[in-house]
């Protein structure tokens, strides 16, 4: 099985070589950009099966950076940032980051969300046996290839994005609390203001699916529950 590549974005030295070390003593093929136009260039140039992105870059603003990348590549991006409050997150996740990691951290940690995100990618990878499609009128997604439709245009979701939309869409008549879809996604215990998150990305779902975010056809709210895929509006849910 070939190893799988990292790509580090990061203008400091001391931290950048620090992150590869532990992650090539773990096996990965590392390699390391120091500024936004190498990491576009190093993801245009070669398969990236996870990125690791600075936010303080010294050409380009790494929330800018992350929408560039996301015109074409889904590779999940986990954050590095010295700033910690909250909105700070709040917009890395929303630009469609996958992950959030303040500075200083621990080495150990890093290295534990990088595998945890890369084997939910070999997961996922793995189905496709036979292909899954949901259809509903004027909405189609591949649970395998991770493909998303609206009417004939795709659709380019973030890694995060897709597991809520596949967690609602696979089960369109129960209703989903914010802290429960927090832990299906990130495998992790919801701690206060995590929901949050969940909010930011129903919001970015809508945004790309829907005919009118404001007023949501697809993902919707239960007042003081939380949220569900609406079956009732559709006659027709064809699932292959």
């Amino acid at each position: 099985m070939a190893r799988e590549n990292i790509l580090i974005v990061e203008d400091e030295p001391e931290i950048s070589e620090l992150i590869q070390s532990y992650l090539e003593k773990e096996g990965f093929q590392v390699h390391v950009a120091g500024s936004g136009q190498e990491a576009l260039h190093a993801v245009g140039l070669e398969k990236t099966d996870l990125i690791i992105l600075d936010i303080m870059l010294p050409d380009i603003d790494g929330i800018e950076l992350c929408l560039e990348i996301r015109k074409s590549c889904n590779t999940p991006i986990l954050f590095l940032s010295c700033k910690s409050e909250e909105i700070d997150k709040i917009l890395a996740l929303s630009v469609g980051g996958d992950d959030y990691l303040t500075k200083p951290f621990l080495p150990g940690e890093l290295v534990a969300r990088v595998k945890a995100h890369l084997r939910r990618n070999r997961l996922l990878m793995n189905e496709k046996k036979h292909p899954h499609v949901i259809r509903y009128p004027g909405l189609e997604v591949n649970l395998d290839s991770r493909e998303v439709w609206v009417g004939s245009e795709p659709v380019s979701l973030s890694g995060k994005e897709f597991e809520i939309l596949s967690i609602l869409i696979r089960n369109p008549k129960r209703i989903y609390s914010m802290d429960q879809l927090f832990e299906m996604v990130w495998k992790m215990t919801s701690l206060d203001g995590d929901s949050r998150t969940i909010m930011v990305y129903i919001s970015n779902l809508r945004k790309k699916i829907e005919k009118d975010p404001s007023n949501p056809e697809y993902i919707i709210n239960v007042r003081g529950v939380g949220y569900k895929f609406n079956h009732s509006l559709f006659e027709k849910n064809e699932l292959q």
